[in-house]
């Protein structure tokens, strides 16, 4: 930066820096520290006044905090363990009891093995500590009764880890006999610690001259008598403190702790094992500690009063900010840095802070924004883009947003010391969103694992073990790698990376295929990764991906697919690639967006006709559904009728649709005879029961989507077990109230994680079924009309008229029913869902117009018995096949399930 302009009057600023000024940070604040105790004015019994004991440095996984640790631990404890680098500090390390604990989960340390790994790292003074060793010992003789501390030493490996762990059971008796004789008691006490203590206590409440080498310790006495459970044993780490303050000053030394993986100790919510570090800290002010882990800590935020014992900025000056990197000439106070990736609001202030004219940031503020959001808080990044900045601002042309893309920089410090086989491995990774170490083999087309393994452990590879593969790329390295200007030796041709996205392609087919497992979520994990592969590269043949589109459909659940553009116009349909991604991705927008955008997107496809003719179907299958959805009846009918004379995969599902468009009809026996023949394939329980409700047969529809949903769920189908299950606590709204609110429980836990607009509707409009009779009803009906109107779900909205209807019945609302009966005349006048009309006569009582045109209903042995409707939630068995009967009774019964909400409401 100093070199980087004539301009003088433009000052630089080493924002960023790296372990060696973290280094300097211990250093200095260690310095700090050591001046402070030093001080005639400390107290180490003062537990009001703030902390200064503590550095935090913290940053995102894998990008060496625990090597820092291990490092710092090994240069406190001797001069040869510090790297070249690194300053040697102006103290003794001599005078430094440094003790570094792994609170990684991995490790197995709890809080027990915490106080007695800073107790070993005492024990090297080769001096009993008094206080503590009376409270330990009586926590340990408590809480392992009949377990010798020095068997759990050596079973706990601590043993061999502390060359002083020996030291420790001797200097504990040697307390314990220390006490006796002060006391006049008897021997050494052995296993008789309770007495000791509270003979102890005892002479400590009367202040007796015998022990007044602990009357000092003016909290030892509540401690002692205190419940010796973890809790105790956290202030008892006060005792330790003041044991060591009590040491001459020659033989005084300071404890180091380095706290490793502070990450593991809990989360923002559960701080119970994190409070009992924290009084560590705190009741150790003579001590200091180095914390290390992924997140800042927020000890300085009085929002955590009340889960942690101190916080604020009062109690941690030192806490109350972080900044990027170590900039020691913060001063002593800066105690939390930042290392590795930064957050948004540190890309910010490094970028403001690197160059200034006149005290001000020379880079703009719309500009540092541009410059963080495609940094992905990488600091290497941020420091070529300031260097690209300066580059612009000397040829006299003002920076813009767009100067600041990928660079070829981060590929050559990115590769500069991988072997040949992990740079391959790399570059066949930045295909991919994230991966194992077998794809990684896979895709790099090696038989061994060897470098990918190495390649993980590499700080620019993120690890997350939750997901489907658990490595990634840092987004900035992959997007340099893969469309930076590539300048190294032994860079791809286009060659290169067409047969590598080839390998990729491949390999993430034998994963679906093959993989250790075979669930949805890997279906969608390599459905967006190899559709993305396909269109990016051209790939001639779709080969797996045929198969992943049906397996993705078949669910009906619908998680967004479509990747982003990669140098591609995504609305240009040149490729089956691009066509198959196009209808993908329409299917998976049609939950958001209307349906006659559906309908457009999907004609596009099939106007293209990219698609093998296996896929072709698909496109004119969906757009049947989403021309049905908005009311062109007939022109769903065509395309329905093409697919299944088609006799591909979908024409069961097709012939659905011919069903259902034959009971939109009103033609209801064509629709009862396709249902037989449909089988599981098309749904039939949900086509019968789609057809039993509206004949007067709720109790009848719901046992067939309850069997639907049976068949579904045997399938391992959730999408459709939420459609049924929806649609079967509709049915039961209109005959048993309380039974449909645990159905309707149901199917909103079912449709919790799934993405179904159309179910989520009628699980709505069965909830205002459900309340009929209720003072919201029509405020819940209107927002329910505009979301149908905003998607587009036309065919619905004669659906949500009927449970108005029903609910102004119930009302006895003549005036707002006749209302709704125009509305609904005027919704089925082409003669889709005319029967709704009919419908809403029957609950009214009200006769039909002597022009109307009757539906075909289902009569004889598929009618309701005769009778007036049910009477009470028992009556629903009236809904059986029993006998025949003529139209004339079908209103009795919808109006005796009217007067049965009555009763209900």
């Amino acid at each position: 930066m100093l070199f980087g302009a004539n301009d003088r009057s433009v000052a630089a600023e080493e924002a960023f820096t790296n372990r060696q000024a973290q280094w300097q940070a211990v250093v200095a604040a260690l310095s700090d520290h050591l001046q402070r105790v030093a001080t005639p004015s400390f107290d180490v019994e003062d537990l009001a006044s703030p902390r200064h004991n503590v550095l935090v440095a913290h940053g995102v996984g894998g990008i060496g905090k625990s090597t820092f640790s291990r490092k710092t631990e090994a240069s406190l404890t001797h001069p040869g363990g510090r790297p070249e680098q690194w300053a040697e500090p102006g103290w003794p390390i001599e005078r430094l009891l440094p003790v570094r604990i792994d609170l990684a989960r991995s490790s197995g340390v709890d809080f027990e093995r915490v106080v007695l790994s800073i107790r070993l790292a005492v024990a090297a003074l080769g001096r009993p500590m008094p206080a503590f060793d009376l409270a330990l010992r009586r926590h340990w003789e408590r809480n392992h009764p009949g377990e010798p501390l020095e068997e759990y030493l050596r079973r706990g490996g601590m043993l061999s880890r502390f060359s002083n762990a020996v030291n420790l059971p001797g200097q504990l008796q040697s307390s314990l006999a220390d006490v006796a004789q002060a006391l006049a008691m008897p021997g050494t006490i052995g296993g008789a610690v309770g007495q000791l203590t509270t003979a102890l206590v005892g002479a400590l409440r009367e202040r007796r001259q015998t022990v007044r080498a602990l009357a000092g310790c003016s909290r030892l006495a509540d401690i002692l008598e205190a419940e010796p459970d973890l809790e105790t044993l956290s202030f008892a780490t006060h005792l330790l403190a003041w044991d060591l303050a009590q040491l001459p000053a020659v033989q005084r030394a300071t404890p180091v702790v380095l706290f490793d993986s502070f990450e593991e100790v809990g989360d923002r919510t559960h701080r119970d094992f994190e409070r009992l570090l924290q009084r560590i800290v705190w009741l150790m002010p003579n001590a200091f500690f180095v914390i290390t882990g992924r997140d800042r800590l927020q000890w300085a935020e009085d929002g955590l009063h009340g889960q942690l014992d101190w916080t604020g900025p009062t109690a941690w000056p030192g806490l109350t900010g972080h900044v990027p990197g170590a900039r020691t000439h913060g001063g002593p106070a800066v105690r939390q840095i930042l290392v590795g990736d930064f957050s948004p609001e540190d890309c910010d202030d490094h970028l403001a802070r690197r160059l200034a004219h006149n005290g001000q940031p020379l880079i703009g503020p719309d500009l540092r924004q541009a410059i963080t959001e495609r940094s992905h808080g990488l600091p290497l990044y941020l420091d070529l883009a300031v260097m690209r900045f300066l580059e612009i601002r000397r040829s006299g042309r003002v920076p813009q947003p767009d100067d600041f893309g990928d660079f070829p920089a981060l590929i050559s410090r990115t590769l500069s010391d991988l072997t040949s086989d992990e740079r391959h491995v790399l570059r066949s990774v930045s295909l991919l969103d994230a991966f194992s170490v077998p794809l990684a083999t896979q895709v790099a087309g090696l038989t061994r694992d060897a470098a990918a393994l190495r390649l993980t452990e590499r700080p620019f590879i993120r690890e997350d073990l939750t997901g489907l593969w658990p490595f990634h790329l840092h987004q900035v390295v992959r997007s340099a790698i893969r469309n930076a200007d590539d300048q190294t030796d032994d860079r791809w041709s286009e060659h290169d990376w067409h047969r590598a996205a080839l390998r990729a392609h491949a390999a993430l087919g034998q994963e679906w295929a093959h993989g250790p497992r075979r669930d949805r979520a890997v279906l969608i994990g390599v459905l967006r990764q190899g559709l993305r592969l396909a269109r990016d590269f051209n790939l001639a043949e779709l080969g797996w991906l045929t198969e992943a589109a049906f397996s993705y459909i078949s669910d009906s659940v619908w998680e967004p697919l479509a990747p982003p553009a990669h140098g591609h116009d995504s609305a240009v349909l040149s490729t089956p690639a691009d066509a198959l991604v196009e209808t993908l991705s329409a299917l998976a927008r049609r939950q958001r967006e209307h349906r006659a955008r559906t309908v457009e997107r999907l004609t596009a496809v099939i106007d293209s006709a990219l698609l093998p003719a296996e896929l072709q179907e698909m496109p004119i299958y969906y757009r049947a559904k989403a021309l049905r959805d908005i009311g062109r009846i007939e022109d769903s009918r065509r395309d329905y009728q093409q697919v299944a004379d088609g006799r591909g995969r979908l024409a069961q599902a097709a012939r659905r649709g011919l069903a259902q468009a034959a009971r939109l009809a009103g033609d209801f026996p064509t629709t009862l005879a396709a249902a037989q023949t449909l089988g599981w394939e098309g749904r039939h329980q949900r086509v019968l029961g789609d057809l039993y409700w509206i004949q007067g047969q709720p109790q009848r529809a719901a046992e067939a989507y309850l069997a639907g949903r049976l068949e579904a769920e045997q399938h391992a189908k959730a999408g459709e077990a939420a459609h049924n299950q929806a649609l079967r606590a509709l049915a039961l709204a209109f005959v048993d109230p309380l039974q449909a609110d645990d159905e309707l429980d149901l199917a909103e836990q079912l449709l919790a994680s799934l993405d179904l607009r159309a179910s989520t509707i009628n699980a709505a409009i069965a909830s205002l079924i459900r309340d009929a009779g209720s003072p919201a009803i029509d405020d819940r009906a209107r927002t329910l009309r505009t979301e149908l109107d905003v998607a587009g779900l036309t065919s619905m909205t004669s659906t949500l008229e009927v449970a108005v209807a029903f609910h102004q019945a119930v009302l006895d609302d003549h005036e707002a029913l006749n209302a709704t009966i125009t509305r609904l005349r005027e919704q089925t006048s082409d003669g889709t869902y005319a029967y709704y009309t009919d419908i809403a006569h029957f609950m009214a009582g009200l006769p039909l117009p002597t022009e109307h045109m009757p539906p075909r209903w289902l009569d004889g042995e598929e009618a309701p018995a005769p009778g007036g409707g049910p009477s009470s939630p028992h009556d629903v068995t009236c809904c059986a096949p029993r006998g025949s009967y003529q139209g004339k009774d079908r209103p009795r019964y919808w109006r005796g399930l009217v007067n049965l909400m009555r009763r209900h409401t």
